[in-house]
């Protein structure tokens, strides 16, 4: 079977497949090249102190928490979602979290983006999960839109709240 019988495998046009499969060790490289594509895009460059072996860790260790989808186009390695599991105490259920989701530049526009998106989605309905959760950048307006195009709600009335750094070792660490 060569992988176009799976779900995650459409073909687009003449010859053209996106296709969509598990992160493998192998792409450890790969990976972490997306993952500084990404932060480059959103200005934040300098907030990567991550390696890509702290990345190949988390991913492929012996007990992984964090899982990681390769979209390809026509072959060619254009974009991924990377995602943990999460839980709602409301619903009773696991969700996805969907910690990133980029598409290198040449290749947005052709569905790359829907199409990790769908399987994601899928994901939860095959599982039963409860919800399908992501943060996005305020300024981000093309993928604001995007996002409510495939019906997604952008929730006005939630903030995200980060410690980190100084302010979580001092918390943290504060009495030991």
């Amino acid at each position: 079977m060569d992988g176009r019988d799976e779900p995650g495998h459409d073909e687009i046009g003449k010859g053209v497949m996106i296709s969509i499969r598990p992160a493998a060790p192998a792409d450890a490289p790969l990976i972490f090249d997306l993952i500084r594509e990404l932060a480059e895009y959103e200005k934040l460059a300098h907030a990567v102190d991550a390696t890509p072996e702290m990345i190949a860790g988390a991913l492929f260790g012996a007990t992984p928490r964090l899982f990681c989808d390769i979209a390809e186009y026509d072959g060619e390695a254009a974009g991924l979602a990377i995602w943990f599991l999460n839980f709602s105490t409301f619903r009773g259920r696991h969700g996805i979290y969907l910690e990133d989701l980029f598409v290198r530049p040449a290749y947005r526009g052709k569905g790359l983006g829907k199409a990790l998106m769908a399987r994601l989605a899928a994901r939860c309905v095959e599982q039963g999960y409860a919800r399908f959760e992501w943060s996005v950048l305020d300024w981000n307006a093309p993928s604001i839109a995007f996002y409510q195009s495939i019906g997604a709600d952008v929730l006005p009335d939630w903030k995200i709240c980060r410690m980190s750094g100084d302010a979580l070792m001092a918390f943290g660490g504060g009495g030991r």
